[in-house]
């Protein structure tokens, strides 16, 4: 059982506490529960939500202690940096092995305690610009929707949070459970890191036409080698249009999406199966054991028997 704290402060963000709590805090039929979820605060008692009512805490920040993985779901107003007290709990939760999450804003506490100096992270594209002045040692990227080191982890805006929470999920618990887990919030199973965040987009007539039936269709035959200008042919569009509708609309390339679900159906079948590499690559449109070996390190940075013999016993 995994124990999950959430570090809150008044005024908390109710989004952006419900992100970590619907993931890991939910007891889901059929789904063997994983997760221990808890909310501390540093002075026990009602704590004042931005929603317009108390919520009452009752762990204080010894609760940190004892936590696997400690998230801080916003930390409002960004202007005033935590406490001493605050600093030394993340700081000893970091040091004895906890992993420390940040979920939008929430990176400004990390960034307080030192867990990010020298290190990449990102947060809500509204709050880079002021982020990089104040915290010039750690190197913000605006454009993605997480990055995680293992050890600290961090968000963009409130729902990248939940991809967040979500990538989390599949590291600890592998691709079945956490598409179980989207299936049950009628979320996306999964949205690479790297994706771009959905900011005010400078050209929004682009909007003009929706993905989802190329994506269903495409879906329906990861099995074969399906291309770009197949996709573009299907949604009679020219490569060029295709792309910059992806780039939009999902914040990646036609390619780059197709190669991640190859490899996110590649680890379903990892897991849930004992079909040889070969066996497996084909079924995905990966063609040979070498090229799924190849694909699979780069993006996730293992192999795939490495990666089947972490997660066969997690699936049964």
């Amino acid at each position: 059982m995994y124990r999950i704290v959430a570090l809150v402060r008044p005024p908390q963000s109710t989004f952006e506490l419900s992100c970590a709590a619907e993931v890991f805090g939910v007891e889901r039929p059929g789904l063997p529960t994983r997760y221990a979820f808890g909310v501390c605060t540093e002075v026990p008692g009602p704590v004042a939500t931005r929603a317009g009512y108390d919520m009452l805490v009752t762990d204080g920040l010894d609760a940190l202690d004892r936590a696997d993985t400690v998230v801080v779901p916003g930390w409002l107003p960004t202007d005033e940096p935590p406490s001493p007290a605050v600093v030394r709990a993340l700081r000893r939760a970091h040091a004895r092995g906890a992993r420390v999450v940040s979920i939008c804003s929430g990176v400004f506490a990390l960034a307080h305690a030192g867990l990010l100096d020298g290190r990449q992270a990102t947060t809500h594209w509204g709050h880079a610009q002021d982020f990089a002045a104040r915290f010039p040692t750690v190197r913000v990227d605006p454009d993605v929707l997480y990055v995680d080191h293992g050890d600290v982890a961090t968000s963009a805006g409130a729902g990248a949070g939940i991809d967040l929470c979500l990538h989390l999920v599949r590291g600890d618990q592998g691709a079945r459970y956490a598409a179980q887990v989207a299936r049950s919030m009628v979320m996306p199973p999964h949205r690479e890191g790297g994706q771009l965040q959905y900011a005010a987009p400078p050209h929004p007539e682009q909007f003009d036409g929706t993905l989802a039936p190329l994506l269903e269709w495409a879906t329906g035959r990861l099995g074969e080698p399906v291309t770009t200008a197949e996709l573009a042919a299907r949604a009679g569009l020219s490569t060029r249009t295709l792309a910059r509708r992806f780039a939009d609309q999902l914040g990646t390339s036609p390619g780059q999406w197709l190669l991640a679900q190859r490899i996110s159906a590649a680890r379903e079948l990892l897991e849930g199966s004992d079909l040889p590499l070969d066996a497996v690559a084909r079924r995905v449109g990966l063609s040979s054991a070498t090229n799924l070996r190849r694909r699979f390190l780069g993006a996730l940075g293992t192999t795939p028997g490495a990666y089947r013999r972490a997660f066969r016993a997690t699936s049964r």
